[in-house]
């Protein structure tokens, strides 16, 4: 389970994903009483726990090392990045049925999983509630699970204590957002400012600033430290979630695991189609802002994406994403960090913004 000193991506992820199995696995030793019910919550837990990047908890790893380049006990360290993985699962399952999505890693999303499990074997009532009533029920205990396993995560209980302060901040920052997410959808807003305020708080403080935190703070970092990883973690959580916008419309299903411009027929107002609704031409605005949310064909996503190229925002975007990174990196290197935790975190910031899925 514990990753080899020298850094391997591949063998985090694995061993993350080692950690996050045994969660599991332990909590179905608890929930075996209850019959074969519990089992179907369990298997949409381990399907809701498979694979990812596993980045919020390389960024939690790495800000442990910023602050300590030397892990004194790896097991304990590693258990408390898998939490962040574990909120992270939990806010994926509640954000696909908030955006209606059927697809997450080329799987049937959680509520639409559990649609079909009704449907297949001919409960009674309405298959879509018994689906929608399973995700938020599974989201919810996942994130009671992330709370247990950084709490029991096996570090110093004073570390964990400091820790938990900004694991509390991230979860009710991410709960904000989403709120904040769904009213913008609601009132069909397509304000650039309000796009980015959602793209902060929903995504990118959690992804990465709030687990630089939580790393650092189980190392004991000092309050000048925790603003150091804040300058390099938030613009670049930005352009990580900035890049996520632009394969939400641009990227490969075989890679994203989702439809082509899955965000254009789930209506999403990111940033890219907030600049894009200001910069193109009335007709062409008016066609893409009308098309947000229907469903849609091969050629009509084409389309669509053609406006967003033609008026600039696409490369608006990417403007932004490079902006961000460099400030991020600027941060970085005049942060007080290990010499090995900056050469980690500069990759893991490539990672996070140059990727196709």
């Amino acid at each position: 389970m514990t990753p080899p000193s020298a850094w391997d991506a591949g063998a985090f992820r694995s061993s993350v994903q080692s950690v996050l199995d045994g969660v599991v696995a332990e909590r179905a030793a608890v929930l075996e009483p209850l019959g074969p019910d519990a089992a179907l919550l369990l298997d949409g837990a381990r399907a809701a726990v498979g694979g990812g990047k596993r980045l919020r908890a390389s960024f939690c790893w790495w800000g442990f090392r910023a602050v300590r380049p030397e892990v004194p006990d790896e097991e304990a360290l590693l258990r408390a990045a898998a939490a962040l993985e574990l909120l992270h699962a939990s806010a994926l399952v509640h954000d696909d049925f908030l955006d209606a999505s059927d697809t997450r890693r080329g799987r049937p999303a959680t509520h639409r999983s559990f649609e079909r499990l009704h449907r297949d074997r001919g409960w009674v009532g309405r298959p879509e509630l018994y689906g929608a009533g399973a995700a938020i029920l599974l989201g919810d205990l996942l994130l009671c699970w992330s709370d247990e396993l950084l709490r029991r995560c096996g570090l110093p209980a004073p570390a964990v204590e400091a820790a938990m302060r900004f694991f509390d901040t991230t979860r009710t920052e991410v709960i904000a957002g989403q709120f904040l997410d769904l009213s913008v959808q609601a009132r069909a807003e397509s304000d650039v400012e309000q796009a980015m305020r959602v793209l902060r708080y929903k995504s990118a403080k959690y992804s990465i600033e709030r687990p630089l935190h939580v790393g650092a703070a189980l190392a004991g970092a000092s309050g000048s430290m925790l603003g150091s990883l804040t300058g390099f973690g938030l613009p670049l959580g930005e352009a990580f979630q900035l890049r996520d916008d632009l394969l939400g419309v641009y990227g490969d299903p075989a890679v994203t695991g989702k439809p082509a411009g899955d965000d254009l027929t789930e209506g999403k107002r990111t940033v890219l189609v907030a600049l894009a609704l200001r910069a193109a031409p009335r007709d062409e605005a008016a066609l893409l802002d009308r098309s947000l949310g229907a469903p849609l064909d091969e050629a009509q996503v084409q389309r669509l994406r053609q406006v967003i190229d033609d008026c600039g925002a696409r490369a608006d975007v990417e403007r932004r994403i490079d902006a961000l990174t460099g400030r991020a990196l600027e941060a970085l290197a005049g942060a007080p960090v290990s010499g090995v935790a900056r050469e980690a975190l500069r990759r893991l910031a490539e990672a996070a913004t140059h990727r196709a899925g």
